[in-house]
């Protein structure tokens, strides 16, 4: 039976650009470091937060590599490997090189809109094919499809290599539903920065984190003390961070984290298109906030 490892603090790691567009690779394995020595506890890599859909297979490749190296081991990797294709998915999956990354996380086929048995089936198929466990992630704001309670349950029961779910649904009931009646063996993971407390509080086991990339100390504080049941000192953190966590995301993702570790001077603020910095409005408070918070 395949274990989650994928717990605490996890990051949805952003890909830094240069000016002219290409990857900054010695951005990244800085923002790595300062990820791995200030609290994560596990690494999401390529995944929505990447801008992977305007990765080449090139620099998806060279990122992958670069994210194994670095971490050496200290903490479990999670890579995002995804779409609306299942057969498409399942070649990928066999053909990549899975050394030294311990789990898939594969989103809901976006697009096609399939039904429930469709989403059960697809995942299944995935499960069969993945020579490592799989983390579900079900983010209907981005896919036009969401996966019920049951679908996930029904996956949790029958697929052995199935072992939690990424849920940004953000319907709180069905993340309880899944929780109260989950097989003890899978987990229910955050993937919303603004409800990882009171998630936390109902059972889940962590996040995969935007505001992670930016203050992996803060945050990781916030959620170990959650999860140890200290709420009232976790709560006071999570207030602290009520109005970033609308800022952060009122341009989309990952244009907000990326403008807050610009002003950091962690990274350049640079996207691919289709996506584009903040607003300046925005800029500046998020600025403002890094300046009280003493970046």
């Amino acid at each position: 039976m395949a274990q989650n490892k994928f717990k605490g603090l996890g990051i949805a790691l952003v890909t830094p650009f240069k000016s002219d567009g290409s990857v900054d690779y010695e951005a990244l394995q800085r923002l790595l470091e300062f990820q791995l020595s200030r609290g994560a506890d596990f690494i999401c890599l390529l995944g929505t937060t990447a801008e992977t859909p305007t990765l080449t297979a090139d620099e998806k490749q060279k990122i992958r590599n670069l994210v194994v190296e670095r971490t050496a081991g200290r903490v479990p990797l999670l890579m995002g490997c995804g779409g609306n294709c299942t057969q498409a998915v399942i070649n990928e999956l066999k053909s990549t090189d899975w050394t030294g990354i311990d789990g898939v996380l594969s989103v809901c086929p976006m697009y096609n809109k399939p039904s429930q048995e469709g989403l059960y089936q697809h995942f299944k198929a995935i499960a069969e094919a993945s020579p490592v466990p799989v983390v579900l992630y079900n983010v209907p704001g981005r896919t036009g499809v969401n996966m019920t309670a049951e679908t996930t349950l029904r996956l949790a029961r029958d697929c052995e290599n199935v072992v939690a779910i990424k849920e940004a649904s953000g319907n709180i009931t069905q993340m309880d539903d899944i929780i109260k009646n989950k097989p003890a063996d899978f987990d229910v993971i955050s993937g919303d920065d603004g409800i990882t407390f009171p998630l936390i509080t109902l059972g889940a086991v962590g996040v995969i984190s935007v505001i992670g990339n930016a203050l992996p100390a803060e945050f990781s504080r916030m959620v170990r003390l959650a999860l140890r049941g200290e709420y009232d000192p976790a709560l006071r953190i999570h207030h602290k961070f009520t109005e970033l966590f609308k800022l952060l995301f009122v341009d989309g993702n990952p244009a907000g984290v990326k403008a807050m570790l610009s002003a950091m001077g962690m990274i350049e603020n640079n996207l691919r298109l289709p996506l584009v910095p903040t607003r300046l409005t925005t800029m500046q408070q998020i600025s403002a906030i890094c300046h009280e918070l003493g970046y």
